[in-house]
Formats: structure tokens, C-alpha cells, sequence
């Protein structure tokens, strides 16, 4: 039976991990692109038992309890033209998170999270695109040892653009579910663009697409996320 355990470093809520970290993690368990259903918050630093049903369902398991399911699937999802490298800089900077943040010091895209620790992706509007887009240089600590970045990070740089795009009043919103996929995975210190769009919403479930783009503006991997407005929301964090 395989195990894994997400280290602090890699949280979005203090206590659990990164929703799109985690799903990488988990997809790299099944080498192959899988739905991540969340079921409870990932927990951090603790191991995680990952059991294999016999349709290919993969169950983890946190003891007894369940933490999430991941079944296999196949991402379709058109993704828009890539948006310029400068465009996506002048649009980080008018990122929500800047002026106040539900959770600081998420891995991806916490204000409190320094170069070389945090990912700093950091999605603003491109109301005219219809998109969030955000620039990204990875840093040597994603390395996965021949100057490309883990998969599990182009995962996690396709989860909170998501969220961006689908709540720019900042109301709260929990992942769900996502299925991502990486075509080619980035190099790292490349000039990447990541960006976030609404795919629909019905009551409190809203759908996103993400798509991550390579310096050359060649799409690199792609998401499908499900968020859900909880029915008690807590206020921002200043």
C-alpha cells in the first residue's frame, strides 16, 4: 500500500494542505490523470495511507477516515490563447489577495510566503480577456533534480487562479474536486503565465478552468476545479 504526507510548507489553510498540491501528489500515486474529489481538509505532516479498489478508485485515508477519492479520467478543456508575459504581470498587480487574504500564508498564492519559499502566484483581472493571469518563475527548490519542476507543482500553480477567477469579491470557497493535467512540465526559472476563467456556476457550486503556459506561451498543463461556497463563511484576514 503506498503512503504519502504533505509537509507544512506545502498548507493553503494553515492546518491542511494546498487542495492543488495535494491532487498532484495524489495524481502522481496513480501515474495518470485522475478526478481528486476532497472529502475532508488534507491534513499536514501526518501519513496518509493510499488504497487501490479494483475499478482504479484510489481511496486515501487518514487511519480510518477518508480524506479523499481520486478515480480515473480523462481533462477535456479548451483553454484560451495565452495572454503576454507583461500582461500578466501588470495584471498581478491588482491581485484581491493584495489588499486582504482569507489564508496569508498559502503555499501558491499567500502574500506572506517569501521568494524561494512560497510559489507567489499571484492572479489579477484581465476583465477584457475574461481571465485572471498571473506570471510565474519557479524557483530551484521545485527542481525535481534535471532542471524541471515536480508535477505536483504545476498541479498546485493550477489550483488558486481558480478561485480568483470564479470569486473576485473574495467570497469564501472551498475546492472540491479537480482533475489536472500536465502536458510538459516547465523548467525551472522560466517565465511562465497561469490563468483562471469561469467555466458556470449554479447556487453555491462554481466551476474553473486554469491553464498554465511555458515562456514561449506553449500550453503546459491544464485543470478543471469545482469550488463550493460553504453555508458559514468566516471574514477575510486583513
Amino acid at each position: 500500500m503506498k503512503t504519502l504526507k504533505i509537509a507544512s510548507r506545502f498548507c493553503g489553510p494553515p492546518a491542511s494542505a494546498n487542495g492543488g498540491y495535494f491532487a498532484g501528489m495524489v495524481a502522481g500515486c496513480a501515474a495518470r490523470t485522475v478526478t481528486v474529489r476532497l472529502i475532508r481538509p488534507p491534513p499536514l505532516e501526518t501519513e496518509l495511507t493510499v488504497e487501490e479498489l479494483p475499478d482504479g478508485t484510489l481511496r486515501v485515508l487518514n487511519g480510518a477516515e477518508a480524506i479523499a477519492e481520486a478515480r480515473p479520467a480523462v481533462l477535456t478543456l479548451a483553454a484560451p490563447p495565452a495572454p503576454d508575459y507583461l500582461e500578466a504581470v501588470e495584471a498581478s498587480r491588482h491581485y484581491a489577495g493584495f489588499r486582504y487574504h482569507r489564508f496569508p500564508t498559502c503555499f501558491v498564492c499567500g502574500t506572506q510566503r517569501v521568494r524561494g519559499d512560497g510559489m507567489r502566484v499571484f492572479a489579477g483581472p484581465l476583465p477584457e480577456r475574461g481571465l485572471v493571469a498571473a506570471p510565474w518563475v519557479p524557483d530551484a527548490s521545485l527542481d525535481s533534480g534535471d532542471g524541471k519542476v515536480h508535477a505536483e507543482f504545476m498541479s498546485a500553480a493550477l489550483d488558486c487562479p481558480g478561485y480568483y477567477a470564479v470569486a473576485p469579491d473574495d467570497r469564501m470557497m472551498l475546492l472540491a474536486e479537480v482533475t489536472a493535467h500536465v502536458d510538459r512540465r516547465v523548467h525551472v526559472g522560466e517565465s511562465c503565465t497561469v490563468v483562471g476563467w469561469q467555466i458556470g456556476a449554479s447556487g453555491r457550486k462554481h466551476e474553473a478552468g486554469t491553464a498554465l503556459f511555458d515562456g514561449k506561451g506553449e500550453l503546459c498543463g491544464r485543470a478543471r476545479a469545482l469550488w463550493i461556497e460553504p453555508r458559514d463563511t468566516p471574514p477575510p484576514i486583513a
